[in-house]
């Protein structure tokens, strides 16, 4: 697992496992932009038949073409807000169902085993009971490539 998200639905927690992340800073037309793009796991053994989370096993949240001063992301915070022009957030909820993000906070820092690791912060529109409001969410993950062992016959 890579991390966890938590959607703070006022009926429930809703908590989802990353299965995969991806960051990196862009540097295109000498200006850099921030692209990230985490997608949570589709397993719902950790979750319960009645839980609102159960309607939507997996989601996928981007960030794309923010622009930023440089490459380098550890020990920053950006806030991100999508205006009618420059939208950088995106949400797939992988159905015919749409969510927006907003208030988007995202700090970078190291973890213990000195991997770059994302704090993330922000409401999401309620795409669970559709009432209108959007709700909290926060999330903690981390980058470390995957190891892929493979065998020799």
């Amino acid at each position: 697992m890579k991390g966890i998200l938590k959607i703070y639905h006022p009926e429930e927690t809703l908590k989802y496992h990353i299965k995969s992340t991806y960051c990196k800073a862009v540097y295109s037309n000498k200006k850099h932009f921030l692209e990230v793009e985490i997608i949570t796991d589709d397993s719902l053994d950790h979750v319960d038949d009645d839980s609102l989370q159960y309607n939507f096993p997996q989601l996928s949240l981007n960030i794309i073409e923010f622009p930023i001063e440089e490459e380098e992301l550890v020990g920053k915070t950006f806030e991100i807000t999508d205006t009618s022009d420059d939208h950088y957030t995106e949400v797939d909820l992988f159905d015919d169902e749409d969510a927006y993000l907003y208030d988007s906070e995202l700090s970078f820092d190291r973890n213990a085993e000195g991997e770059l690791q994302l704090f993330w912060k922000g409401t999401i529109d309620d795409f669970y009971t559709d009432s209108g409001e959007p709700i909290p969410f926060k999330m903690k993950c981390h980058f470390k490539p995957d190891v892929i062992e493979v065998e020799e016959d």
